[in-house]
Formats: structure tokens, C-alpha cells, sequence
């Protein structure tokens, strides 16, 4: 796994872990010493905590989550983890409605100011900070260096912007910097709270938390728990999937069946779905009159579009994602079987809880690493599997950005009667749910019309393959895909539909 910081190597390590005591059969018996044996009293702090009593405490609060569970379900400091645990191994289901949740023991160490002068600051006569500020908080020292008065400050940034020697900086609060529809806030305790009537579940906020006090709540326990008990378990598997691990992807889903899933299938076929009811229903609409349609099958623009651009709505595509044609797919082979989706998102959380979704559970492609180390299966050696339906290259190409868009376009061009129209159709993406893709969205919902007739919207800037919760690096995953759908020799141009 490339890591990009350390908060991802400590999750990555807690949750491997716990996996390994599971295969031990040890981990009720032994999760209590987990936090004691990962900080030593005698250790120094490597995670910077005041000591090593602060940093057992982290570890054991981030490792409610990774059970299923989260702050609020402590009712009592003295109960242990191990009854946590035997909670999660025993569940018949994943009992948690909420997506995300934050450790609050965690999260104590961010700034409540966002602007502040540095020592650069010359006391110049200008005072352009002052001059330009609209509270007038500023005030300046007797060697005439310019001071803020936070009690005054409505963080407008003027000072900032108009201070001539840059002296003046801007200290975010990461994670409420990095959501783009402002779902994440400090309570009256200085602890980040999670409104989940306007969380999108872009999973930005996840890896911005230098602390790593942000968790998803993992249903990996329950996975694995269905798995001990002799459960059919039937994993679906995102497109994405090509560039997580260094291994051909047959090698990956061996890997995958080999922690006990009962089959393995490709979330490509229901991509192939996807792409014929959106290229259909795309020209339908278009002919019809309608000024322009989005994608659907990205459930963080769902959520955005439910609880931030209503006005979009009529111009959504009614298309489901691939992940819920795949699952009705698996539904139809394996009835009374449990299905679990495998991918880079933390929103297909959420979309499985929607009415008429067929998925049971959810493991991201970080999970699925820390679960293939603490079960200590070698993915380059193990058989590889091959599933028995073959998807076509722009099928497998959906995990990147454009791949919808350059999916549906492919379908119509290699569609007789559709030629005319993709002839005519103009197209767009828009990757990255930031504020100005936001702003950009809620226009066109306003407004009515769009700059193209069809568009693509992905909540992760490169596509599903970058996702907040992938395994490889965002752009080595990326390299790594591209690389892999061009071995594909399947595509719309060869591909005979069957009715």
C-alpha cells in the first residue's frame, strides 16, 4: 500500500490487527491489551499525545468503529472492549445507521481561529489590515506589529487579503475545510460533530483530520462473523478494483474468495446496465425537449442533489448504479446468500440503506487490504478466480473520471439508430465535489439548463479509483487502472447486446 500519511498506516494497522486476532481466534480474549501493546508505557509517544495513558485511550475508541459502533454507544468507561466485540462477532446485522462518526478523544487539537498575524508582520504605516477590516479588531503593539482580537473576529479574511507583506495567515480547521456543503462544525466542547442532514458522504473530511479522529463505521466484523458462521457471502466488486493492488485482478478475487466468500462478481455487469437505461433514457429526454441530464450512479451527488440542489432533481438521470443492478444480479443466483459490495466509497454506506437496495454490507478497498494482512493471505500467490461473465473495457472504465459519459457515448455510437444523435450530443464532467462544483451544480438546477446536454458528476476528483477510502495512491491507482481496461479486449464496438 502507498501511504500518503500516517493516520492512514495507523488505521491501516489497528484494523490488521484485530483482523489477525479474529483468525487467531483471539480477539474477544485479547482486544483489551490491543491499546497497552501499541503504546508501551515506556515507548515514547510517537503519535504525539501527552502520554501513553492518552494514546491507549485513542486506540481504544478508534476501535468502536471498526466494530460497528461509535462514541454514543459507550454507556459505561468500565465496560470493556471485549464485550464490544463479542457484540460484532454475534450481530446478526450491522445494527448503526450513521455513516461517519468522530473520536472525540481524537479530536482535541485544531485551532478555533482561522486567522492570525505571524511575525512577519513589519508595522508597516499603511495598516492596510486595519483599515480594511469591518469589526475593527485590529490593534497594533507598542513595536506597531498588528494583533487580531479573536473575540471581535468574524474571520472575513480582509486583513488577510489586503496585508502587503502576506504577514497575516490563514489557519483552516482541516476537516470543515475540506467538506464542501459545510456539514462538519466544532460543538460547544471544541469537538467536530458530523450533521448528517447535510453530509454528502464524500469522505473528504476522512483523510483531511490530520488526527485521524474521523472513522467510517466498518461492518468488517459482521463480515466476517457471517462468514465464521457458515454464511453464503457474495462479494460484488467495484470497477475500481483495477487499481488497487499490485496483482492481475483475477488474483484479487481469488484473494477475496479466499477469506470465504462464496463467489466473486464484477460490479462491470451492472455498469453495462447502467450504461444502456442512461443512454436510452439520455436521448429520450433530450429529444423530448429536456436541456440536459446527469449521472446518477454516484450516490455522493445523490445526497447532494437530495439535501442541497433539489432543483436538479428533474434532471437526474432515474438510472440506478452499477452496484444495484450487480446485486439484483447476485440476488437472482444466491437468494438466501449475504451481499457485500467491496469498493473505494464511503456513500455506498448510505445508498445501501435506500429503499429497493439488494446489499447487506459494505467493505472499502483500505478495509479489504487490512483484512487480506491480518488473515496473512499472500494476494500474488494465491489461485486466481475468474468470474464467469465478461464485461466490456468501458464497463471496467467507470471507476475513472469520464468513464460514464465516454461509456454511454460508446454504447450509443455502436447503436444503429442512436448514431445521429451522439453525433450531436455535447457532453461535460464535472469531478470533485468542492464548493465551486457545488455552486456550479445548484446554477444549473436553478437555472434550468446546463452548459452541455449531458453530464457527468463524480463526487472524487479522478473518479471511483481515487475515493477517499482506496487502497493504492490516488495517482499511482490511477496509472494502474488506465493501464489494466486497456487489456480488456471487450468492448461496445464488438460486443453484440442480448435482449
Amino acid at each position: 500500500m502507498t501511504y500518503i500519511n500516517n493516520v492512514m498506516i495507523v488505521r491501516h494497522k489497528l484494523l490488521s490487527t484485530m483482523v489477525a486476532r479474529w483468525r487467531q481466534d483471539q480477539l474477544i480474549k485479547t482486544i483489551d491489551r490491543i491499546p497497552l501493546e501499541l503504546s508501551p508505557r515506556k515507548q515514547r509517544n510517537v503519535l504525539g499525545r501527552c502520554c501513553p495513558h492518552k494514546e491507549r485511550a485513542v486506540w481504544k475508541y478508534k476501535m468502536f468503529p471498526l466494530l460497528g459502533f461509535d462514541m454514543r454507544d459507550e454507556q459505561d468507561e468500565l465496560t470493556p472492549l471485549s464485550e464490544y466485540a463479542h457484540t460484532a462477532l454475534h450481530r446478526p446485522q450491522p445494527t448503526k445507521e450513521n455513516v461517519l462518526c468522530v473520536i472525540d478523544e481524537a479530536c482535541t487539537s485544531c485551532v478555533q481561529i482561522n486567522y492570525e498575524v505571524s511575525n512577519l508582520c513589519r508595522g508597516c504605516v499603511s495598516r492596510a489590515c486595519s483599515s480594511n477590516c469591518p469589526k475593527s479588531c485590529i490593534s497594533f503593539k507598542k513595536n506597531g506589529q498588528a494583533q487580531i482580537d479573536h473575540e471581535i473576529c468574524i474571520s472575513c479574511g480582509q486583513c488577510h487579503k489586503n496585508c502587503p507583506y502576506h504577514a497575516i495567515v490563514y489557519i483552516p480547521v482541516p476537516c470543515e475545510e475540506s467538506c464542501p456543503v459545510g456539514a462538519i462544525s466544532k460543538d460547544e466542547d471544541g469537538i467536530e460533530h458530523i450533521d448528517e442532514s447535510k453530509c454528502i458522504y464524500c469522505g473528504s473530511c476522512l483523510n483531511a483530520c490530520p488526527f485521524g479522529a474521523i472513522f467510517e463505521i466498518s461492518q468488517v466484523f459482521d463480515v466476517l462473523g457471517a462468514i465464521e458462521r457458515g454464511e453464503q457471502v457474495v462479494a460484488i466488486v467495484a470497477p475500481a478494483i483495477l487499481g488497487q493492488f499490485k496483482a492481475s485482478r483475477e488474483q484479487v478475487y481469488g484473494a477475496i474468495k479466499k477469506i470465504g466468500f462464496y463467489d466473486v462478481i464484477e460490479v462491470a455487469q451492472g455498469a453495462m446496465d447502467t450504461v444502456s437505461h442512461e443512454g436510452k433514457e439520455l436521448v429520450e429526454k433530450i429529444e423530448a425537449g429536456q436541456a440536459f441530464m446527469t449521472t446518477s450512479c454516484c450516490p455522493s451527488f445523490y445526497e447532494l442533489v437530495d439535501k442541497h440542489a433539489p432543483g436538479l432533481k428533474p434532471f437526474v438521470s432515474s438510472s440506478h448504479s452499477p452496484m444495484v443492478y450487480t446485486a439484483e444480479r447476485a440476488r437472482k443466483l444466491y437468494p438466501d446468500s449475504k451481499i457485500v459490495f467491496f469498493g473505494p466509497c464511503v456513500a455506498k454506506r448510505k445508498e445501501i440503506k435506500r429503499p429497493n437496495v439488494d446489499v447487506d454490507m459494505v467493505v472499502t478497498f483500505e478495509e479489504l487490504g487490512s483484512i487480506l494482512e491480518g488473515l496473512d493471505i499472500d494476494i500474488n500467490t494465491v489461485e486466481g478466480y475468474k468470474p464467469t461473465v465478461e464485461s466490456v473495457r468501458e464497463a471496467h472504465a467507470f471507476a475513472r473520471n469520464g468513464g460514464v459519459k465516454d461509456a454511454v457515448i460508446s454504447y450509443l455510437s455502436n447503436t444503429e439508430e442512436y448514431k445521429d444523435f451522439v453525433g450531436r450530443l455535447t457532453a461535460e464532467e464535472i469531478a470533485g465535489l468542492d464548493k465551486k462544483a457545488v455552486a456550479k451544480l445548484k446554477a444549473y438546477g436553478k437555472r434550468g439548463k446546463a452548459d452541455t446536454q449531458f453530464v457527468e458528476v463524480m463526487a472524487c476528483l479522478g473518479g471511483c479509483v481515487t475515493g477517499p477510502s482506496a487502497f493504492n495512491d490516488v495517482l499511482a491507482g490511477r496509472r494502474q487502472l488506465l493501464k489494466e481496461v486497456e487489456k480488456i479486449d471487450l468492448t461496445y464496438a464488438n460486443y453484440k447486446e442480448k435482449e
